[in-house]
């Protein structure tokens, strides 16, 4: 098979792995917050809720290899820095608004599943 069409196999993990970045609990919120505009390191810290300065420097590192978040250095003193969506990280845009009107609109109905389960 050529580079461009992988085995079914490497294209199921190739596929596994770029669900797994974007669906993990940081990412997600990033992605939702950088889809309002760009933003600086502390923006993003204080609009995620309970993220460690370690996970979210993480979190944008593994986006930016992703190609869908943009890191850019202004030369100021101190060096500011400013996160954005690429026009790949862009085409998530509704992608995750759809995921989370979906929660939204349904998280009652989930709640109500587990206390059943639970019980």
């Amino acid at each position: 098979m050529s580079p461009a069409h992988p085995p079914p196999g490497d294209e199921c993990l190739e596929i596994r792995e770029v669900l797994n970045r974007i669906g993990d609990k940081w990412s997600l919120q990033v992605i939702g917050l950088l889809s309002e505009g760009p933003r600086r390191f502390n923006e993003l810290r204080r609009g995620v809720g309970g993220i460690s300065q370690r996970m979210l420097t993480l979190t944008l590192r593994l986006l930016e290899r992703d190609g869908l978040v943009k890191r850019t250095v202004f030369p100021t003193v101190p060096p500011s820095v400013e996160y954005q969506l690429t026009p790949l990280g862009l085409t998530l845009t509704d992608p995750v608004r759809a995921l989370s009107k979906w929660a939204r609109e349904h998280r009652e109905e989930i709640r109500a599943a587990r206390r059943r389960s639970d019980a």
